[in-house]
């Protein structure tokens, strides 16, 4: 039986899913973003309370359609911005062939229910990833342009400062300040031990 989950982000949303099935002795075949599979039909009884326990950490269990549907817009945006593939591909096109729906249909659902774009959704799972990408790993960018499937370094810099309010270089600069902060505040601390 498949259950359909919303708000699963992250390997820990499979994590605290899979442990919560299995402290409810129900036996997961396989958890993704979105959905656990598991081997038996499940009561509406341990629905509620797998509901319940998954509440906790801001998960929910969907019933209707259109949320199944629109979870699986928002997990497929994020493995689309994840994906190191280096094909070009567009996300009106990746999120076709997955869902196997029309696209303009996919975007039509998905604006009706959280009154906002694929595309402003998807850029700033986009903007997230860049920034994750400049704070903690050493990707010039041009590569993190290019993994983030944008066509150009400039189309990148517009979009990140448009989000952030910051270029790609001034907010790299922050984090150099910061670190620099941090080193000082260290040198600090040892001439008062001194």
């Amino acid at each position: 039986m498949k259950i359909y989950i919303k708000n699963m982000a992250c390997e820990s949303c499979k994590v605290v899913v899979s442990d919560a099935l299995k402290e409810l002795n129900l036996h997961p075949v396989k958890v993704e973003l979105g959905e656990a599979v598991i081997k038996e039909e499940i009561t509406a009884e341990k629905k509620k309370k797998l509901n319940t326990i998954i509440k906790k950490v801001g998960l929910e269990i969907i019933e209707s359609k259109g949320g199944i549907l629109i979870e699986k817009i928002k997990n497929y945006c994020q493995e689309y911005v994840n994906t190191d593939k280096a094909e070009k591909i567009n996300i009106s096109d990746y999120l076709t062939q997955k869902i196997d729906l029309d696209y303009n249909y996919i975007s039509n659902a998905f604006s009706e229910v959280t009154s906002g774009t694929i595309i402003n959704y998807t850029n700033s799972l986009k903007m997230e990833k860049a920034k994750e990408m400049i704070l903690f790993e050493e990707y010039n960018f041009s590569e993190i342009a290019s993994k983030l499937h944008f066509s150009s370094l400039s189309a990148f810099s517009t979009q990140f400062k448009k989000v952030t309010g910051f270029s790609p270089t001034h907010f790299k600069n922050l984090k150099e300040k910061r670190r620099k902060a941090i080193q000082e505040l260290n040198e600090e601390l040892k001439n008062k031990k001194q």
